[in-house]
C-alpha cells in the first residue's frame, strides 16, 4: 500500500464549520472596508465621469501612458539582461574554488542586497549627474538601470548559489568521476540545473526588476508612474491616473506571474517524464517494456 504523508490533520465537522464562520466574517470584514473606502472617494466626487473619461481618449494613452510605460519597459528589460549576466558571473565566483575570489564575491553580494534600491537610484543619479560626463538627460535611466542591476544581480547570484547547493551531491561526484575537474562540473552539470530548477524563482525577480522601476520616478526618470503622475496633476484628476497606471503594473505582472507558473508546471512534468522514463530501464541498460 502507498502512504502519503499529510502536513496536518483533516478537519473534521466541527472544524469545517469554524474555518467556514471566519472565512465569512473575514469576507464581511473585507467588503466592509471597501465600502467605506467607495464612500469616502464618492463623497469626495472621485468618481465623477469627467475624471475618468479622459482615459478613454487616444491621446491620452499616446502623448502620456504609452510613452511612460515604453520607458518603464525599456528600464526594465535592461536592467533584467545586466542582472542576469551580473548574478551569473557573481554566482559562478561565490561556487569558485579559489577562497579570496569567493570571499571578494561573498561581500559584494552581501553588500548590495543590504542596501534599498532606492539609495543606491538616487546617489548613482547624483554621479552620474555630477562626476561623469553623461549627458544629465540620460543620468535617470542609468541610474535606474544600474541600480536594479545591482540590487537584483546580487539576489540572482544568491539564487544560483543555493540553486547549486540544492543540488544532490551525487551530481558532483558523478561529474568528477568521469574525470571532470570542479569547475568544469560546475558548468557542464551543476549550472545548467539549477538554472532549470530556479527559473520560475528568476520569472519571480523580473517582476521585483519592473516594479522597482516605478521608483525612478523620484530622480526624474520619466516612466509609467512619472507620466501617470504628471498628467493627473495637470488634469485634476491624479488619484485616478494613479489608479490606471497601478492597474497597467498590475497587468503586466500577472502576466509574468502567470508565465512562471505554466513554465513551473511544464518543467515539472517533464521532470516527472524523465524519472518514469529512468524508472522503465533496468540496471543493465535495457529499457523495459511499458505495460
Amino acid at each position: 500500500m502507498s502512504t502519503q504523508a499529510v502536513l496536518f490533520d483533516v478537519p473534521g465537522p466541527r472544524a469545517k464549520r469554524r474555518i467556514l464562520v471566519f472565512n465569512v466574517l473575514g469576507a464581511l470584514l473585507v467588503l466592509g472596508i471597501l465600502a467605506v473606502a467607495v464612500n469616502g472617494l464618492a463623497a469626495k466626487d472621485q468618481f465623477e465621469a469627467a475624471k475618468w473619461t479622459p482615459f478613454l481618449e487616444w491621446e491620452t494613452w499616446q502623448y502620456t501612458l504609452l510613452p511612460g510605460l515604453l520607458a518603464t519597459l525599456k528600464a526594465a528589460g535592461v536592467a533584467v539582461i545586466t542582472s542576469i549576466a551580473f548574478g551569473l558571473v557573481f554566482g559562478f565566483g561565490r561556487l569558485s574554488q579559489l577562497a579570496p575570489l569567493r570571499w571578494v564575491c561573498d561581500v559584494v553580494v552581501e553588500f548590495l542586497r543590504a542596501v534599498p534600491v532606492l539609495l543606491m537610484m538616487i546617489f548613482l543619479y547624483q554621479f552620474f549627474a555630477k562626476s561623469t560626463p553623461m549627458e544629465a538627460s540620460d543620468a535617470p535611466f542609468w541610474a535606474v538601470v544600474v541600480a536594479l542591476t545591482l540590487y537584483n544581480g546580487s539576489v540572482i547570484a544568491e539564487l544560483v548559489r543555493s540553486g547549486v547547493f540544492g543540488l544532490p551531491k551525487g551530481q558532483r561526484e558523478a561529474g568528477l568521476a568521469i574525470g571532470l575537474t570542479p569547475s568544469q562540473s560546475l558548468r557542464s552539470i551543476e549550472i545548467p540545473q539549477a538554472l532549470v530548477a530556479m527559473l520560475p524563482a528568476l520569472l519571480g525577480q523580473f517582476v521585483v526588476i519592473l516594479k522597482d522601476s516605478a521608483l525612478g520616478y523620484i530622480i526624474g526618470y520619466t516612466d509609467l508612474l512619472a507620466n501617470a503622475q504628471r498628467f493627473g496633476a495637470g488634469a485634476g484628476n491624479m488619484l485616478p491616473s494613479l489608479l490606471v497606471a497601478a492597474l497597467i503594473f498590475i497587468l503586466i505582472n500577472m502576466l509574468l506571474t502567470f508565465t512562471a507558473q505554466r513554465l513551473s508546471r511544464l518543467l515539472g512534468a517533464r521532470a516527472g517524464k524523465l524519472l518514469e522514463r529512468e524508472d522503465a530501464i533496468d540496471p543493465e541498460g535495457v529499457e523495459a517494456p511499458v505495460k
